[in-house]
């Protein structure tokens, strides 16, 4: 299953808000990205149904292995990619606003290059 930008953004707000420590719920996910409930609903079972994320009984959602790598990609580039614009002057929410979105199209080998260029690696 292909990802798309929506679904990506959906596994990087999984791993930020389980990088607190607490269980993450899609009413944790609605309330930070500030999507309805049944959209997150409807989000989440696409990625359970492509093998990103499980849910227990609970409604706590895990990322899978799989979920959990696209989402440290999409996290990496996006935070190299606020900091590079940061140090070229940016600024902060700038510089957020603009790395969220060109995460999700950069390719693999522009990023490793940027990454190399700013000894960030």
């Amino acid at each position: 299953m292909h990802l798309q930008e929506s679904g990506e953004m959906y596994l990087e707000t999984i791993l930020i808000l389980s990088k607190s420590g607490k269980d993450v719920r899609s009413v944790d996910v609605s309330e930070y990205m500030g999507f309805s409930k049944p959209s997150v609903s409807r989000a989440i079972g696409l990625l359970k149904s492509g093998g990103y994320v499980t849910m227990d009984k609970g409604g706590h959602l895990e990322l899978t292995e799989e979920g959990r790598a696209v989402a440290e990609n999409i996290y990496e580039k996006h935070t190299l990619l606020a900091q590079f614009l940061m140090t070229l002057g940016v600024d902060e929410a700038t510089a957020t606003e603009d790395a969220c979105k060109m995460e999700h199209v950069i390719s693999d080998t522009s990023f490793k290059a940027l990454k190399k260029h700013a000894g960030m690696e």
